[in-house]
């Protein structure tokens, strides 16, 4: 019954979802352009709102939990576990107020309405995976700006999808040349749930009627801990939340 519910609402989700893209790439020019960072972000922040609740279209719930009063004025690692390319816009509208960035392949800054310009602009770190010293000069250069504005980091820590939504083994890599930059950020994990589901079966259907739920965890501060044991933390914390454990 889901399956073929997938097959009648997919092309409104693709529709909806594409035209909120191509609607605000010229929004987000002109903001950029002509009024700036702050301007620019308020229009990421709306478009991620319409991006993330486009959902509704195929009958899915969207549930974003925190329980935690996380400083708006301290650099923030968020430490999530990633299920598919839907994550990304819930993330980036609630955490809103932490002014999150992202760590993205160097070949996503083109070709993308929408996505691709907040990629280039936006001030997170577009990184050539085939160029190790580029990837990690550009991470530094992030840790930087987190440093001088306060901005939080999100990191998907398995370093690719987990597609059957089984949690992968944590990276420490990025983690660890960020906190080298920002020995102060607090380590926030974050579990996605169900977000595989919305594409078990590929493209196309999409998966409906689904549960999707953000939930952060309880912050982490690093004191004298390595970045390896700050990071198994974290993934310990996703995998008992998610039942993994």
């Amino acid at each position: 019954m889901k399956k073929l519910l997938g097959y009648l609402l997919t092309p409104i989700f693709y529709f909806t979802f594409g035209l909120f893209l191509g609607i605000f790439h010229p929004i987000q020019w002109i903001c950029y352009k002509i009024f700036g960072y702050s301007a620019h972000k308020w229009s990421v922040d709306v478009l991620n709102f319409f991006l993330t609740y486009s959902q509704l279209t195929l009958l899915n719930g969207v549930s974003f939990r925190n329980d935690f009063k996380l400083p708006k004025d301290r650099p923030i690692i968020f430490v999530a576990n990633h299920q598919s390319m839907y994550d990304i816009p819930s993330l980036i509208w609630f955490l809103r107020k932490h002014h999150p960035k992202f760590i993205s392949k160097i070949e996503l800054t083109k070709g993308i309405p929408s996505i691709s310009f907040n990629l280039k602009y936006g001030g997170g770190a577009n990184i050539n995976r085939k160029d190790s010293k580029q990837a990690i000069g550009e991470i530094i250069k992030l840790g930087r700006r987190m440093n001088e504005k306060n901005w939080s980091t999100v990191i998907f820590a398995e370093g690719t999808r987990a597609k059957d939504g089984q949690l992968k083994p944590f990276q420490v890599g990025g983690i660890a040349t960020l906190l080298k930059n920002v020995p102060n950020a607090l380590i926030v994990p974050v579990a996605i749930e169900n977000s595989w589901k919305v594409v078990k079966y590929g493209s196309y259907p999409l998966g409906t009627l689904l549960p999707l739920k953000w939930t952060v965890l309880a912050p982490i501060e690093r004191e004298d801990k390595a970045p390896e044991d700050l990071v198994l933390q974290a993934e310990n914390a996703i995998k008992q939340y998610i039942g993994q454990a």
